[in-house]
Parts: C-alpha cells; structure tokens; sequence
C-alpha cells in the first residue's frame, strides 16, 4: 500500500500565506528577494546578507495584543522595587544577583533625577499557544535598531510593494522611536542653538567589534542633526568641569556598555568619569543606568513566581500567566506550574528536555544552555555550579514552525523565529507602544538560542493596519 505524502507545511499568517501565493505565481528567484537589502551598506555591516527571503507579518490585532503585554509587562518588571521590596532598589539588585559594585550604580541612578523612558526589545518565541516573552532587553543597546533599511530595501520589489499596498500594511522605523525616547529622556541636556553631540559609547573589549554598527547609528542621527561619535568608555575624560571626547565637550553619552560589564572595583574606575559627571547632572546618559536591573532574567522569575501572586491584580495575573514562561530563580525549593512546592534540582533533572538554565546578568545568549543540548552528567553539573547563584530555570517553550519561500528555487521551507519586538512610550510613534520588529530565523527545530552568531537570518516585519485577520 502506497504511503500517503507528507501534508505541505501551512503557514501560521493568512497574510504569509497570500504573499507565498503571489510569489508562487510570480515566479520570482527567492534570491532576487533578497538582493536590495545585501546591496544596502548600512544594512549589510550588521547582518552580512543574511537575510530571510521573505518578512513576516503581523495582524492589526497581533500587534496591537503584542502591544499590550509589553506595556503591561514594562510596567510590572519596573514598578518591583515598590511592588516587592518597599521602594528599596538595591534589595531588587541583590534579589537578581548584581554585584555590590553594580547594587550601589543602579540604586544611584534610580534617585538620580533623570526619569527612565520605556524603551526595550522583547525575545519572543510564537508557539502554538501564542507569542511567549522569553526575556525583555530593558536598556540603550538594542541590536536590531537599523531593520527598518531592510523594510525600504526590500520594498524596492515590486512583487512586496504591490502587496503592502494592496493590504494596507505599514511597518515602524525603529531607529526614529529610539531616537524620539533619547530626546525625550535626555532633553534637559541637549544644547539650544547647536547640534548636541553624543558619544555613543561602548565597553573597550566590545567596541572592538561593534564599532562598525556604532557608525551606522552616527550616520542614521546624522540625519537627525545630532553629531553623534562612536567610541569606548575609556576614551572619555573629565577636562574643565566637563566630559570630554578627543576634545569636544559631550552633552549625552548613549551607552552601549552595559551595567553587567562594571562587575567590580577596576571596572568602576574605568567608568568613573562617566558616572561622577552623570550623577552631578554634567552630563545625560541614555538608558538611565538602573535600565538593566528590570530587565534583568532574575526580575521576569520574580514575576513568574506564584509566591508573588498577591502582589498583582487579576489583570495582572493573567497577563503573567498567558505571556510568560514558568521561570524560577535556581534554588533548592520552588513551586511547580500549579504552584505546589517542588524540590529544584530533582525537578530539573527530571524534566531536562523542557527546561532552559540561563544567567541571570549575562546578554546574547551567553551562558545559556538548553537542556537538551547538553548530556545528562553536563546538565547536572550546571546546575550544581548554579544552585543559590544569579541563575533562573525557565520552561522551554517549542516554537511553531513558520514558512519562507526556499533560498534556491521552487517550495518552500520552515525557519523557527525569535520574534525580537521593540517597546517605546505612549508617546512615540502611534502611541501604543509597538516600535517595530526584526526576527532572526534558523531551520534547526532543536536550536537553542536563535542568533547571529548561530548562524540565524533576518527578516522584517509589516503590520497590518485595516484590522485584517493575519
């Protein structure tokens, strides 16, 4: 008897799946999809040319719910110190696992008087029971922050341009809400009369690498009459009461050095400069210094533990429930989903393959490992090290498989996307919060971490806008 052939894969987007239509009768190259955003210079530095050869769309309503929890969860993750500490800053530091060092320069800049405007970039996985918030990137450094050049790049095909058309669909320019979150957050320091100059500053070991992307963001506020200078935090000085670059006074440093790298006292001194004139209101800073503390892995476990459940309203409640992972602190108790006390170890050893050790203070996958990547003897060690240590465990969410049109001819294929949504402000953009999206897609079903340097590709998204069913 003759086997039946396996059902083609179906895409989880009514509006993929049309697009796929229209290239399937087109005819187009899936690689001529492509070529517009390889050619674009400022593009290509930050992703090589690996780029999906098709974006991804959003529903009016997706975005708008996506929207939603993002905000509710924003609001969560920075209100904890009222919520669970008593206004005490430094407890949360020391709940999540920052050092003294790191405690004592974001419970400073929590008094400071600069206030924190929302700006973050959420880890999404889209599984079969929705989009799931795998961890909020609270902070200035967002990578990402060029993928609207790949929207306009790619709409220079007109198999996409007619079809964005045809379907109202619209798409966000997220380097112009970045920017409207520094101006608002840092207009007490930009100058009247001049262009304001902004260091945008990294640690030394990273700007090794990143400073070609730096330049990318200088010519993007270029065009926004700021004179922005890519640099490391080693390269500022104090001179005549003022920070300074090579010279030149620097009205705001935007900060692509991150609070987990002034980890102790030597790293402290390296940053002296930029934190004294900060907090003697010389200089303004983007992201406010204590923007990491909620974003941090160890703050989304505080939400996740049901211990805490008294401490939100119902709204609040469902919003943790239906958005977030289980995800625990790595301790010899905890509770279970249905909140029954469970003894930690024996349960992650147990149900290895559902379960992901992550850092708490760590960024870019770093320290990650997936459970069922590693051997048991591995997993068991891991755990081990991280017991009572600035670790969580968070439940592995499966994402859905979603469909691209395939790199070298006819069909098609699945990636499986990190869904990497921007937040900003009430009032940036449209108002709702949503500031754009870049995935990052690998065919591995198994992958742990989907990452550049994993071998992921880009792509970008459109939304719609005339509420149809996406």
């Amino acid at each position: 008897m003759s086997q039946l052939a396996p059902a083609p894969p179906v895409p989880r987007s009514a509006l993929g799946a049309r697009y796929l239509e229209r290239l399937a009768r087109s005819g187009t190259d899936p690689r001529a999809l492509v070529e517009p955003a390889a050619a674009d210079e400022l593009v290509t530095v930050a992703y090589a040319g690996r780029f999906a050869p098709a974006p991804v769309f959003l529903s009016a309503a997706e975005r708008a719910g996506l929207a939603a929890d993002l905000r509710q969860v924003h609001a969560l993750l920075t209100g904890l110190p009222d919520r669970l500490f008593d206004g005490d800053t430094g407890a949360l530091a020391r709940a999540v696992g920052m050092s003294p060092t790191q405690t004592d320069v974001v419970t400073r800049a929590a008094r400071g008087p600069q206030r924190l405007e929302p700006l973050a970039r959420s880890d999404l996985y889209r599984s079969a029971e929705g989009f799931k918030l795998l961890e909020l990137n609270i902070t200035s450094p967002l990578g990402g922050f060029e993928n609207a050049g790949i929207n306009r790049a790619m709409l220079t095909r007109p198999e996409l341009a007619s079809f964005v058309a045809e379907h109202g669909l619209g798409y966000v320019d997220t380097f112009r809400g970045i920017a409207a979150t520094f101006f608002t957050e840092c207009a007490a320091h930009l100058p009247d009369g001049r262009r304001p100059v902004v260091a945008l500053c990294d640690w030394p070991e990273s700007f090794r690498t990143y400073e070609p992307r730096l330049k990318v963001m200088a010519a993007l506020f270029g065009e926004l009459d700021v004179d922005a200078v890519p640099c490391h935090i080693g390269q500022l000085a104090e001179r005549n009461g003022r920070l300074e670059l090579r010279g030149r006074p620097v009205d705001v440093v935007y900060r692509f050095f991150l609070v987990e790298e002034i980890a102790g006292p030597r790293e402290r001194e390296l940053a002296a400069p930029v934190l004294r004139a900060v907090e003697e209101g010389r200089v303004g800073i983007f992201s406010r210094l204590d923007a990491e503390l909620y974003g941090n892995k160890g703050a989304l476990a505080l939400l996740s533990d049901d211990r805490h459940r008294p401490s939100f309203s119902a709204g609040e409640r469902a919003c943790i429930d239906r958005f977030l992972p289980w995800t625990r602190p790595v301790r010899a108790t905890a509770t279970d989903e249905d909140g029954s006390p469970v003894d930690l170890p024996r349960l992650a050893r147990d149900r290895q393959d559902d379960l992901v050790l992550k850092p708490t203070l760590l960024h870019g996958g770093t320290g990650v490992v997936p459970g069922w990547t590693v051997t048991p003897a591995e997993w068991e060690a891991r755990l081990r090290d991280a017991l009572d240590g600035p670790y969580v465990l968070q439940r592995r969410v499966r994402p859905e498989p979603e469909v691209f049109p395939a790199d070298d001819g006819p069909g098609t294929q699945e990636l499986f996307l990190n869904w990497g949504v921007f937040l900003t402000g009430p009032g940036v953009g449209d108002g709702d919060g949503y500031n754009g999206c870049l995935v990052r897609g690998s065919t591995d079903p198994e992958v742990g971490v989907v990452s550049m340097s994993g071998g992921a590709r880009v792509a970008c998204a459109f939304h719609g806008t005339r509420g149809e069913d996406a």
